[in-house]
């Protein structure tokens, strides 16, 4: 009873009316940029999509089968030759190449957001400081908010799911860069300014080599959660498998929506063990490249 009547008596705070306030601010000043943001990823995932496109199935699909043969060994290869010929053989190529095509996109978009304010956190405590709170509300906030300033300022279809899926994604490869960069052996980073190398050059041949085993498990989960967020994309037109998960789910149709759902599977082990692959120090690995590269210098 006292705790209904102290409740009663606060005064309700609209926060809510405050961000619609800053959604309809920012479309009636800021449409200009919106609609060049919005024609660039739409431009960008047209042109990615009629690239995965250009080949038939089964000639695409033995060029990622050889992409992954090279870079995580036949294992992969092999999953990747049965798994994109299952999904060609479900009839859902077009859906999982949109799928693809909108993940790459937003996927390339974090990378190039996340890692270098990841680089900037771990230089600096005053960026540390500011970019922690502000990646604990992005991490915490539910995947369905941000759809909804997104459909607002790009209206319908892939290029609202996209910019959601970038907002939502950035977290873990920010975080992982910061980790990764901070984890480098001091000693190393002193040697190098010991013989006089510039602070660029410290980054690019000593720290970043060095953290790639931690900022490539950022991208990992950066793509892993970029492909979750494209399915849920789905429900504001984004198409791909996400809109077939969504049409099985009104249509009440167990076998499109699971089929979907394993298409979705595929991609996602698929760029898992790819990005694995990538940040391991396999001689085939981006790291071990980087390392051979800088020591050849």
């Amino acid at each position: 009873m006292t705790t209904d009547v102290l409740a009663s008596d606060l005064p309700r705070v609209h926060v809510g009316d405050w961000f619609d306030d800053l959604v309809t601010w920012c479309t009636d000043n800021l449409g200009w940029l919106f609609d060049g943001i919005g024609s660039a990823l739409d431009w960008a995932i047209g042109n990615l999509t009629d690239l995965l496109n250009l080949l038939p199935p089964l000639g695409l699909t033995v060029v990622l089968a050889l992409i992954a043969l090279v870079l995580s060994g036949w294992r992969l290869g092999l999953f990747a030759l049965l798994g994109f010929a299952l999904i060609d053989s479900m009839e859902l190529w077009d859906s999982a190449m949109d799928t693809l095509a909108q993940v790459l996109v937003a996927a390339v978009i974090g990378v190039v957001i996340s890692v270098p304010i990841g680089i900037a956190a771990a230089r600096s405590q005053l960026v540390s400081r500011v970019v922690r709170p502000v990646l604990d509300f992005m991490q915490t906030m539910p995947a369905f908010v941000y759809l909804i300033p997104a459909i607002f300022f790009f209206h319908i279809g892939a290029v609202p799911g996209v910019v959601a899926t970038v907002i939502f994604s950035l977290p873990p490869g920010v975080r992982l860069t910061e980790l990764g960069i901070r984890g480098v052996d001091p000693e190393m980073v002193e040697a190098g300014e010991a013989f006089g190398t510039p602070p660029l050059r410290v980054l690019t041949r000593i720290q970043i080599p060095l953290a790639m085993p931690s900022i490539m498990a950022g991208v990992n989960q950066l793509i892993m959660l970029a492909l979750s967020m494209v399915v849920i994309s789905g429900m504001v037109g984004a198409g791909g498998l996400g809109g077939d998960v969504v049409e099985g789910i009104q249509r009440v149709d167990i076998a499109g929506g699971f089929e979907a759902g394993l298409g979705v599977v595929v991609l996602a082990i698929y760029l898992d063990r790819l990005t694995g692959a990538l940040g391991s120090e396999h001689p085939r690995g981006l790291r071990a490249l980087l390392t051979t590269g800088t020591a050849k210098r």
